[in-house]
């Protein structure tokens, strides 16, 4: 009912904002009513990416149709309405409760269902009978007439970042730089770098006895983000349009400046300028500023046992390291984002707020 066109866009766009990231829209597809005598429909199909369960997405949708004025009836049957919302798959699972089936049980007899699904997913298969969209649509017996209507604006339209190369993403230990980077990667199509952390030997000797084992940690982690940004920075993914890491080499002389005597310091840093003159700079450095206590809450949540122990002065000297050499870097396209009272993965419209203000600063410097 309405503006048909205009309420589409709208749910498009409300559920971009507030339930999951939107990647592709079909085009808008006219057909006669289902159910019932009335004004013919209008339908299309969003592909999303979310980490929720399809229980909490099935929740978000319906907020979302009584936002935009759907009122459920009791009575039985088909009825004209507003919008309607129905989640058709989820990735390869199967769900039969009474409140949700996945796949659609519906699904495969309807032509506003399958058209639309063809268009944005042509290699989909069924999760349960392992049948591919293109056999449903031949072997489908719903004979009404269908027609492309319109197009609507998906929602990373309004983002291009075709022009970039490289984009860093920093923040301090548990700022969520990895996870951002990782949602970010999948959702624009990046070739996602992170750091290799975990394979470092004298990174839990570090947190017991940081005098002894700072040098030999510090250099272990420059070699190794040296050559990891050296190969992956030189060899461009033909099927991937930039590449994104989780941190910028520059990190490697922010922490040496904190855990190093003076004169280790002043051997790392020769080492250290020899090898950063070679590096290329990201197209754009984000870091993520987390306050202290948020970040010790970070880092007792994903209970890493070597990092237990971090001392929150430890954490802000190395925020402070940051903030001071950015302040130093007036070539480098920098985005400081206040991540402190934001959660980007349980909130979507946090993680939306943090791709406009990363899209904002690109359109910026592009003038």
């Amino acid at each position: 009912m309405g503006d048909k066109l205009k309420n589409l866009q709208t749910c498009v766009d409300l559920v971009h904002q507030k339930v999951a990231t939107v990647i592709e829209v079909s085009s808008v597809y006219e057909t006669p009513s289902w159910g019932f005598e009335g004004a013919n429909f209008y339908n299309c199909i969003v592909l999303v990416h979310s980490s929720k369960s399809p229980q909490k997405i099935l929740t978000k949708i319906l907020k979302i149709e009584k936002e935009l004025g759907r009122i459920r009836q009791d009575a039985p049957g088909y009825t004209p309405r507003v919008i309607d919302i129905d989640i058709i798959s989820y990735g390869s699972e199967v769900i039969n409760m009474p409140q949700l089936q996945l796949p659609h049980p519906q699904m495969q007899r309807r032509n506003f269902v399958l058209h639309p699904l063809q268009e944005i997913a042509p290699a989909w298969i069924h999760p349960e009978n392992q049948i591919g969209i293109d056999t449903l649509l031949f072997d489908c017996d719903d004979a009404s007439e269908i027609k492309k209507t319109a197009t609507l604006i998906s929602p990373l339209q309004r983002i291009v970042w075709d022009d970039l190369k490289y984009i860093a993403i920093e923040g301090n230990i548990g700022a969520g730089k990895t996870t951002l980077a990782g949602k970010i990667a999948e959702d624009y199509n990046a070739k996602l770098v992170l750091e290799r952390f975990a394979d470092n030997p004298f990174l839990p000797k570090f947190y017991k006895d940081q005098n002894r084992y700072a040098f030999p940690l510090e250099m272990s982690f420059l070699a190794d983000r040296y050559q990891q940004l050296t190969d992956d920075l030189a060899q461009y993914d033909l099927f991937k349009d930039f590449v994104l890491a989780d941190y910028h080499i520059f990190k490697s002389l922010i922490f040496a400046k904190v855990t190093l005597q003076e004169d280790e310091f002043r051997l790392y840093k020769t080492m250290f300028d020899i090898i950063y003159k070679e590096m290329p700079k990201p197209d754009l450095y984000v870091y993520l500023y987390q306050n202290t206590d948020r970040l010790l809450t970070n880092i007792k949540k994903r209970g890493r046992s070597y990092e237990q122990e971090i001392p929150a002065a430890y954490l802000e000297k190395i925020n402070h390291g940051y903030l001071d050499y950015i302040k130093t870097q007036t070539d480098l396209n920098v985005l400081i984002l206040d991540v402190s009272d934001l959660d980007f993965v349980k909130n979507q419209e946090d993680y939306v707020f943090l791709l406009n203000e990363i899209n904002n600063k690109i359109t910026l410097a592009r003038g």
